[in-house]
């Protein structure tokens, strides 16, 4: 997702799936295939080069699972705490909150 547009949609009616460091909104969309936005605020994660590391690894999650997942906008927000967690611990998060989102989704 690439436009302010597209990340009003699905902060308007969200269904959501998070833990205390990480946040998963997603809404149906009528595409038939996933999409991903991201936001990483420097108020949480000061340094560059760890936001660079959340975004890239929540990217290859995606990228995983994206034939699974349903067709939804989802936009990964990074709370307080996130650049805490190692890679292990965020991937392993990811996939917990993108087997949420599946069970959460409306039948097709």
């Amino acid at each position: 997702m690439l436009t302010p547009t597209h990340f009003t949609f699905v902060f308007q009616q969200p269904q959501r799936a998070g833990t205390p460091q990480i946040t998963i909104l997603g809404r149906l969309n009528q595409l038939g295939h996933p999409r991903i936005g991201l936001t990483v605020a420097k108020k949480h994660v000061k340094r560059a080069h760890e936001r660079n590391r959340i975004k890239r690894l929540t990217r290859e999650s995606f990228r995983l699972r994206q034939h699974e997942l349903p067709p939804m906008d989802f936009v990964v927000v990074a709370k307080k705490g996130i650049a805490d967690l190692d890679n292990r611990a965020l991937t392993e998060a990811l996939e917990k909150l993108w087997r949420r989102h599946c069970r959460q989704a409306p039948a097709s």
